[in-house]
Parts: C-alpha cells; structure tokens; sequence
C-alpha cells in the first residue's frame, strides 16, 4: 500500500510519558506496522497562549496565529499530515487547559488548512469523566470539515499510571482498533485520489448572527 502523508499525535499531559502516552504509543505502534509514519508532539509543562480574538491569523499572509510557538509550527507542516490524533488526561471531566488552548489557536488558525484530515481523540482518566472530554475533543474536528475515526470503544484508557493503563486490556485493545481504522481510511483515501476522485467541492461559507 502507498501512503502520502503522516499521522501526528498530540499529547496534551503535563507529563510526557504518562497515561496519555502510553495510550497514544499503542496507535503509533499500529501504525508503523502498516508503514505509516507518525510523530508524537508534547506540548510540554509550560502554560500556552490562548486565542485572544486579534485575527492576525486572518490578516497575516502565511495566516500564522500572532504567537509563534508549536502551534505555526503544525500549521507550517499541515500538508505533511493525513490524520491528527489530539490526546488528553482528564481535568475536572475536561481536557488539559494547555491543550484546549493549543487547539482554540490551532483551529481558528487553520484557515481550512485541517479540512479533509482525518480526526480522532483519545483520553486518560483515574476513573470518570472520560466521556465529556472525548466529546469536548471531537468538537474541533466536526466544526472543521474532518472526517472523525471511531474505534470499537469509546476512545478512552484507564489508570493512574502507564503501568495500570498497561493492565486496561480493552482500553488497549480500542486505541490498536483506532490504528487500524486510521491506516485503512488514510488507505482509501490515498485510493480513491489516485483514481481522480475529487476532494469536495465547498461552497463560501455563511457566517449568520442571530442577533437582528
């Protein structure tokens, strides 16, 4: 099989080898088996800007965000990638304040650069809130014209260290589904563009107030 472009997995934990790790490891594992490069991100331990509304983004010509960190870095190199994967622990059943953050800024930078990529999340919890940050996630991917990747499960692992996350066997069983359905949907995809079909045709989007 031929394939043209990377996977990149976010992590969005403090911690670069914990629990959201260890969940993102297991994708990135099915992945090479199936002869897909992917690249882990970390965003690190140090607070990231949030958007704040300036839309330099939209003025600029390279339509970068106005603070030049990891953000313009993936936006820099959108084109390499076929599928994005956003990983977070779970805070108070939301997702990590550093990568809702990112994300704000990443999304509202793109300019429809993610449009076609797919999307998929994954979360990390002690015990609840998984569900809430796993739908908070897929938000950013179905507001920007990406098809999201599903698995058997829920996208989620449970544990408070990556040796317990390493015990969740379904949990680790639903992130190698989720591999699996990257590399084969990155697979027809990569098909069907060799056969000419075209990638959708959008109209100018309408931006409507309700305010008269």
């Amino acid at each position: 099989m031929e394939y043209f472009q990377k996977v990149l997995l976010i992590n969005g934990s403090p911690n670069e080898k914990g629990c959201t790790y260890t969940a993102l490891n297991e994708i990135a594992k099915v992945l090479d088996r199936h002869g897909i490069e992917s690249k882990i991100l970390y965003l690190g331990k140090q607070p990231v800007a949030g958007c704040i509304a300036c839309s330099h983004c939209k003025r600029s010509q390279d339509h970068l965000c106005v603070f030049d960190d990891l953000v313009n870095k993936v936006l820099s190199h959108s084109d390499e990638y076929g599928a994005i994967v956003v990983g977070s622990p779970v805070y108070y059943a939301s997702a990590s304040g550093q990568l809702i953050a990112f994300l704000d800024r990443l999304f509202h930078s793109s300019c429809g650069r993610l449009s076609g990529k797919l999307g998929a999340s994954v979360v990390s919890c002690r015990r609840g809130g998984a569900t809430a940050t796993f739908d908070e996630l897929n938000k950013y991917f179905s507001i920007s014209n990406m098809p999201i990747v599903t698995s058997q499960y829920w996208n989620m692992v449970h544990g408070r260290k990556p040796e317990d996350v390493m015990q969740d066997e379904e949990g680790l069983q639903t992130m190698r589904t989720l591999g699996e359905n990257i590399a084969w949907l990155m697979s027809c995809i990569a098909a069907g563009r060799k056969a000419g079909v075209p990638s959708p045709a959008y109209e100018k989007q309408i931006a409507t107030d309700y305010i008269r």
